[in-house]
């Protein structure tokens, strides 16, 4: 117990193999996290750049550290726990290289159940000179499951319904609200009576509509981090979805620590690991800041 407790909401500085051998198997509820990119930049120094991932020669190098690194959590996810993968594409010799289906493939090939592929879509992506084809505003996260019987709560992140709003593109769009046999599409909806009696409030979920999968989310910033850092709204739509109170998320690439500030303040616990010793004083010090921590045990 004592020691599970030196874990909690702790940045742990290391490889994250080596540190996941301190981690009870079963114990964590959702891994989140976004990894290096393949060929983007280094982060460490020559002491630890020997398990830095991303700055690997070749993709397929890459591709086999970062699938290894998840396969080394794996034991220590729940039955019903998720991990959430953000990651984003690579150019080499003006060729997309098809990172992030690459490794969602590899992972499928180790047993991971892919769920579901979500776009990121960037609304302040970096602007580009490129000419040859479009700018990249987007990046992915795949849901994958350890097993089929897995914890989502589709409740926690609803959103606000379009048909009948203002946005719909439905012909007609509100005209069609609460009437009797109002539904422009008889043969879609043919089946559904509460539609064509007009009894919308029996047809769609007071909470909003079902997540959809493309989320666009501005990019983070944090004034002590030298990059753009993933936004806190992506990883708490995540975390809702996956955790309830108390549950324990990882991520094995804390970086600035957007993760664990998140998770604390949504009454989670937290685990990290972090390669950069900057990079893992700076989360810590983000973590330690939030003033409500959740009960420990």
């Amino acid at each position: 117990m004592e020691n599970k407790k030196k874990l909690i909401n702790k940045v742990l500085l290391g490889d994250t193999k080596t540190i996941c051998e301190g981690i009870p198997n079963d114990y964590i509820q959702a891994i989140i996290t976004s990894p290096p990119y393949f060929g983007h930049r280094k982060y460490s120094g020559d002491d630890s750049s020997q398990y830095e991932i991303g700055i690997e020669k070749n993709l397929a190098d890459y591709i086999n550290n970062l699938v290894s690194c998840l396969e080394a959590i794996k034991p220590k996810l729940k039955n019903s726990g998720v991990l959430w993968l953000n990651l984003g594409d690579t150019y080499r010799n003006k060729e997309l290289l098809g990172v992030p289906w690459r490794v969602a493939f590899a992972l499928k090939d180790k047993g991971w159940i892919l769920r579901s592929d979500i776009i990121w879509k960037k609304p302040n992506a970096m602007p580009s000179s490129v000419k040859s084809r479009p700018t990249t505003d987007h990046e992915y996260i795949f849901l994958f499951s350890k097993t089929s019987d897995y914890y989502y709560d589709a409740d926690s992140i609803r959103e606000p319904h379009v048909t009948f709003s203002e946005n719909s593109k439905m012909k007609g769009g509100r005209n069609h609200l609460g009437k009797k046999n109002g539904t422009p599409e008889q043969g879609k909806n043919g089946g559904n009576q509460n539609l064509h009696n007009g009894r919308w409030d029996q047809a769609f979920h007071p909470n909003g509509r079902n997540k959809r999968t493309v989320w666009e989310i501005p990019l983070g910033k944090y004034r002590d981090a030298h990059f753009a850092v993933y936004p806190e709204k992506l990883v708490e739509t995540c975390m809702l979805a996956s955790t309830q109170m108390n549950d324990i998320i990882f991520d094995p690439f804390t970086g600035s620590g957007t993760t664990g500030v998140v998770a604390v303040k949504n009454n989670r616990k937290f685990i990290g690991s972090e390669l950069v010793k900057t990079y893992q004083q700076m989360a810590q010090k983000r973590i330690n800041s939030i003033t409500y921590q959740p009960t420990l045990f």
